[in-house]
C-alpha cells in the first residue's frame, strides 16, 4: 500500500503541471520584450539608411533641370554634380564661413567652374519666419538653373529649402512639397523630440503664405 500510494503521488507530480495556467507577468515582459527587439531593428534599419544617404553625399534630383539637393559636397562631388547635371548655382544653407576648409574650397569649385555661389544662413533648430523664407524663396528664385541647395547633412535646411522652392516656385502641390521634410532624405520629424522638429513647425507656419490653407 505504502508503494502505490507513493506511485500516485509521484503521478500527480508528473501531471499536475498541465493543468497550471502561465502567469500574466510572464506574457507581459514576453510581448515588451518582443516590441523591444522590433523597436531595435527598427532603429538600426534606420541608422543604416541614413548611413546610406551620407555615404552617396545625399544626392537627390528634385525638378529635373531645376532643382537638386545634397549633403555638403566634397570638392570632387561638386565637380561631378555640375558637369553631370550642368549645375549653373550653388546655394549654402549653412551661412558664409570664410577660411573654413569646406567653405573655400567649395567656393573655389564653383569659381573655377563658373558657377554661382550663394550662402543663406540656416538653423536646423530654430525656427524660421514668414520673411526669412520668403528671402530664401526670392533668392532660389534669381539663382540661375540647375540649382543645387545643400546644409551639412542635405536633411533638415534643405528639406525646407526644396519644400518651399517646390510650393513657391514649382507650383506643387502641399503633399508633394512637404515631402522634401521625410526620411526618405533623412529628416526625422518627432515633436519636441527631434532637433531638427523646428523645421517642421516652420513649414506649418508658412503654409497659408503658401496658399495651403486646408492642412
Amino acid at each position: 500500500m505504502i508503494l502505490k500510494k507513493t506511485w500516485r503521488r509521484r503521478t500527480s507530480r508528473w501531471t499536475s503541471p498541465t493543468t497550471v495556467t502561465r502567469s500574466p507577468l510572464r506574457r507581459i515582459l514576453r510581448i515588451g520584450l518582443r516590441s523591444l527587439v522590433v523597436a531595435f531593428g527598427g532603429l538600426l534599419a534606420a541608422a543604416g539608411w541614413a548611413g546610406v544617404l551620407q555615404l552617396q553625399g545625399n544626392f537627390h534630383e528634385i525638378v529635373p533641370a531645376q532643382l537638386y539637393r545634397s549633403a555638403q559636397p566634397e570638392p570632387e562631388s561638386l565637380e561631378s554634380a555640375i558637369d553631370t547635371y550642368g549645375i549653373r548655382s550653388v546655394l549654402n544653407l549653412r551661412g558664409a564661413h570664410p577660411g573654413e576648409d569646406w567653405y573655400d574650397a567649395e567656393v573655389g569649385v564653383a569659381s573655377d567652374k563658373g558657377v554661382v555661389h550663394a550662402s543663406f544662413g540656416l538653423s536646423a533648430s530654430r525656427m524660421i519666419s514668414e520673411e526669412e523664407a520668403m528671402a530664401l524663396a526670392e533668392l532660389m528664385e534669381t539663382l540661375p538653373k540647375p540649382l543645387l541647395i545643400h546644409c551639412k547633412h542635405g536633411s533638415d535646411r534643405t528639406g525646407f529649402a526644396s519644400a518651399l522652392f517646390l510650393a513657391r516656385l514649382a507650383g506643387a502641390s502641399e503633399r508633394h512639397s512637404e515631402g522634401q521634410l521625410s526620411f526618405r532624405y533623412g529628416h526625422v520629424a518627432i515633436p519636441w523630440l527631434s532637433a531638427a522638429w523646428p523645421m517642421d513647425q516652420s513649414w506649418e507656419q508658412i503654409e497659408p503664405a503658401l496658399g495651403f490653407h486646408d492642412s
